[in-house]
């Protein structure tokens, strides 16, 4: 046979195969690589990526490392936020992984496609006119929940969803100097005036309270459940495992006086720790790490069977608390916040308060852990980091965890001779009306031992431009027979008040509230005579405000929120102010793209 005859046509065959072949679409590979590079908290496994396709070793891309690599360096990144590490990490710390080349943090683990995430959409503050309502009433918030999730977007490289952004908690997730209480009330009260720092017309009033401290061994007894999500949700290592190694620390400082319980629910609630003493760490521990992911996530089942635990061993004169551990996304029993919300105002009757902690993103329910901790008694942080869990459950563990007062409020009357009109910065959602400041049967907030409580007013002198409008009052004149209106003082008697404070709280084990009183004076002082605390304070207000596109940051700018910051950093022993900064500085980045 001569083969010279089938040689075209097996090259023509060959030929037709190749232009026949799938060419490579440039432009969807450039797109998966750059999602890839989105900040996420979530880690790719080599052989079961979900949502994102594999790429290929490059500059920005290296290798894939082997397990044993990988898992000794999730051990050291724990230590800081999930959505942080690549813009924390150097060259030096991971020689083989190069710097991106982008100024936007980003890390090397990609944004899912879905993101089921929640958030209460807030309606801001608006100016009231004094003339009008000179009374403003709100519960105090000791949440700090929203400024460590803000950060976490941010860190991921991309501004937070406006429900996100609580300025309240931003702004209490610092400590400021505020001076220990006298032996009279379980508190003080600090106020500072100033100029508003974004509108040379307006000024800036601080409310500070701090809770008395207590020596850890002068603590009461704590009988504490641990309620946690071991739904598949809490798979992540951000989740359950960030989880796990928090309670470890938490548990390091218990005593032989305290008891913990831990129970979990998924598809079903069970007791996996009976209450048993802080001393036996290592049966604690064990139980700890025993702990699973997998299932569906009935969370009032869990509720209920934690509260039952907790009163089972209730110390009355002790530290009664639920510690509820979740991602927020509960799918099974009561699921809705109206009916959760019912289930935990019934609950915390019994005299026990509720500690909530979130973890993890992507199907983070913000909404749904806000209103549990809310109505049930309690306080809300969000983990995202071995420090945030030892900020938490470490250094602040007595307010997080012994209550000292309830039900606390605060009540400003603003003085109508001085100011125009006034708004509250964030407390949104902690806004009572004026008969509930006296009506002890109102719910309110919890204050902690050692707790520190900030609040903002914007407030327009009577006589500066931008008042409100409203139709002089027909009938608010006074009367007669009004013994201080018939003052011939009464014109001059408070002429240099600008408002008083009021608070009311219930001491513990008690169901009457105790009154305390402070007259706040107007000055003018320059913004520079200010405190570091007034003037950091009001640079978080500017930040958020920012953030939330606020109608009332027309004057604010990122440098100047920057400058503030920078110029108010005073001695920041633990750093918050200075990672603060930091952050201010990354969101103007991602503001101007």
């Amino acid at each position: 046979m001569n083969i010279n005859k089938f040689i075209p046509v097996i090259l023509l065959f060959a030929l037709t195969a190749c232009s026949d072949a799938p060419k490579e679409d440039v432009s969807k590979k450039n797109t998966v690589r750059q999602e890839t590079t989105v900040a996420l908290d979530t880690t790719l496994d080599e052989n079961n990526m979900t949502g994102a396709a594999k790429t290929e070793p490059s500059a920005n891309h290296p290798p894939v490392e082997s397990e044993e690599v990988r898992t000794k360096k999730e051990k050291v990144d724990l230590f800081r936020p999930f959505s942080s590490r690549a813009m924390m990490s150097s060259p030096e710390d991971s020689p083989s992984v190069s710097p991106p080349a982008n100024p936007i943090p980003s890390m090397s683990r990609s944004i899912p496609e879905w993101n089921t995430e929640s958030y209460n959409a807030l309606q801001e503050n608006g100016f009231i006119s004094t003339s009008n309502d000179p009374l403003s009433t709100f519960s105090i918030d000791v949440d700090t929940a929203s400024y460590s999730n803000v950060r976490r977007f941010i860190n991921e490289g991309r501004l937070p969803p406006k429900g996100a952004v609580r300025i309240e908690e931003m702004i209490n997730y610092f400590s400021y100097d505020y001076p220990q209480p006298d032996a009279e009330h379980p508190f003080s009260v600090t106020t500072e005036v100033g100029p508003c720092p974004w509108n040379d017309s307006r000024k800036l009033v601080r409310i500070g309270l701090k809770a008395k401290d207590i020596d850890k061994k002068d603590l009461p007894p704590s009988n504490l459940v641990f309620l946690i999500d071991v739904s598949g949700s809490m798979s992540q290592q951000n989740k359950l495992p960030l989880l796990q190694k928090s309670m470890k620390m938490l548990v390091k400082q218990l005593g032989k006086n305290d008891r913990i319980s831990i129970v979990v629910y998924a598809g079903h609630d069970r007791v996996v720790l009976e209450p048993t003493a802080g001393s036996e760490q290592q049966k604690i521990i064990a139980a700890i790490e025993a702990l699973g992911a997998g299932g569906s996530t009935h969370a009032s089942s869990g509720i209920t069977t934690a509260y039952q635990l907790a009163e089972q061993v209730f110390l009355p004169k002790g530290n009664n608390r639920i510690v509820l551990a979740s991602d927020g996304d509960f799918n099974v029993g009561i699921t809705s916040r109206g009916e959760l919300q019912k289930l935990v105002e019934e609950k915390r009757k019994s005299g026990i308060f509720l500690t909530v902690l979130g973890f993890g993103m992507g199907n983070y329910h913000d909404d749904t852990m806000e209103v549990l901790a809310d109505k049930g008694n309690g306080n809300y942080a969000y983990i995202d980091s071995l420090l945030e869990a030892k900020k938490v459950m470490v250094k602040e563990m007595s307010g997080t965890l012994f209550a000292l007062a309830s039900d606390v409020k605060i009540q400003v009357e603003f003085n109508p001779t001085k100011v125009g009109a006034y708004r509250l910065i964030g407390y949104e959602n902690r806004a009572l009306a004026d008969e509930d400041f006296n009506d002890d049967k109102k719910d309110a907030g919890e204050i902690g031992v050692g707790h520190r409580v900030t609040a903002l007013y914007e407030v327009i002198p009577i006589s500066a431009d931008g008042q409100p409008t409203v139709d002089p009052l027909k009938y608010q004149k006074a009367e007669k027979n009004d013994p201080v209106s018939d003052s011939p003082n009464s014109d001059t008697q408070y002429a240099d008040e600008l408002m008083t404070v009021k608070l009311r709280y219930k001491p513990l084990q008690t169901s009457e509230s105790t009154l305390l009183s402070t007259v706040v004076k107007d000055n003018e002082r320059a913004l520079e005579e200010t405190g570091n605390d007034f003037r950091f304070a009001a640079s978080v207000a500017g930040f958020g405000m920012l953030l939330n596109d606020s109608e009332h940051a027309d004057g604010i700018t990122w440098p100047q929120i920057l400058t503030l910051a920078k110029g108010a950093k005073g001695t920041d022993t633990e750093g918050y102010r200075a990672e603060f900064i930091r952050l201010v500085e990354t969101a103007e980045i991602l503001a101007e793209k």
